[in-house]
């Protein structure tokens, strides 16, 4: 069983298996660009647009893979997770697509509209506390009266190796990236980006973006060790959760750098993406494009892979908007 392979042993063969095996429940996103945030930056960047994915998130795939790598025996049992927001709707979604149950543990402040759109796909919501304390007692709570299987948000190789899949299909459209940045929180698509890269692209930077005020994985990576904060606070609401032993395993041997930014510098960068792009962000994907203005002699001259992981946005709680 792939969830209980380590880390370490995944391979090229096993993001292949998964792309095959979600093809037929996900989007092949596109690639957008912008002239203005290039001479604004100094880079060429390449954004991978995961808003557009099926779930309005990246997570689908790691969700899909999971879920549909289940024998029919484990599958009766349903599945069951817990997450603020788009692993939750993720896994819904694709339970859904199976027809079987779903069980999604999530703080009670995480965004009404992913527990309205986990709702409409079927998914059965229980309420937690917001610290990982809590999401993980509440979380045994729910394992133990349903049976389901566990698919973890992140730390699941399924779900690493259909995460994987995202900077498997950008090296397909765009050549010649020197680099890629993508968010992080447990580190679940910064490990399959590490996963495809290092097999494909091994001479490719790869860079994790965080918001300082829950920098756990940047200290964690200047440590050398795990470093795991409870309850961060952060209008990035989907990168709150600490890095695990199979995603710390990727990190810490692949990525090149951890760069961090600040609350309204996140905030700037998703308005700047709305204004200028046209597309709809969530805070937590506006990071990565907040460090590359806030570090841009990291970047100047280089093509940059930015992945935007996701779209599921509050209409009725924008962070410029007062009130």
């Amino acid at each position: 069983m792939l969830d209980k392979v380590p880390a370490a042993s995944l391979t090229l063969d096993d993001v292949i298996a998964a792309h095959e095996r979600i093809a037929p429940y996900v989007h092949r996103t596109p690639v957008l660009t912008s002239s203005y945030l290039n001479e604004l930056t100094g880079a060429e960047l390449f954004f991978k647009c995961e808003n557009f994915q099926k779930a309005g998130a990246f997570k689908v795939r790691g969700a899909c893979n999971a879920v549909f790598g289940l024998s029919d025996e484990m599958a009766k049992r349903g599945v069951a997770t817990h997450s603020s927001g788009n692993h939750a709707l993720s896994l819904s979604y694709a339970a859904g697509r199976r027809g079987i149950p779903c069980h999604v543990v999530m703080p009670r402040t995480a965004p009404e509209a992913k527990k309205a759109a986990v709702r409409g796909y079927g998914g059965q919501i229980t309420e937690c506390e917001p610290s990982t304390t809590s999401r993980e007692a509440v979380f045994a709570e729910v394992e133990a009266r349903t049976g389901a299987e566990f698919v973890h948000p992140y730390n699941d190789p399924r779900v690493i190796c259909g995460q994987a899949t995202c900077s498997r299909e950008l090296l397909d459209q765009v050549a010649g990236l020197d680099a890629v940045i993508a968010p992080i929180g447990g580190g679940g698509m910064v490990s399959g980006t590490c996963l495809t890269l290092s097999n494909i692209a091994p001479e490719m930077e790869i860079y994790a973006a965080e918001p300082e005020q829950a920098d756990d994985a940047y200290r964690s990576f200047k440590a050398g060790h795990i470093i795991a904060d409870d309850a961060p606070e952060t209008i990035a609401d989907g990168l709150k959760v600490p890095l695990k032993d199979n995603t710390w395993h990727f990190v810490s041997n692949h990525v090149t750098d951890i760069l961090t930014a600040s609350e309204e510098e996140i905030i700037d960068a998703m308005k700047l993406t709305w204004q200028r792009m046209k597309i709809v962000i969530e805070a937590s994907c506006a990071v990565p494009l907040a460090t590359i203005l806030k570090n841009p002699e990291v970047f100047r001259g280089k093509r940059v892979g930015v992945i935007i992981t996701g779209g599921n946005v509050d209409m009725n709680k924008l962070p410029w908007i007062e009130g």
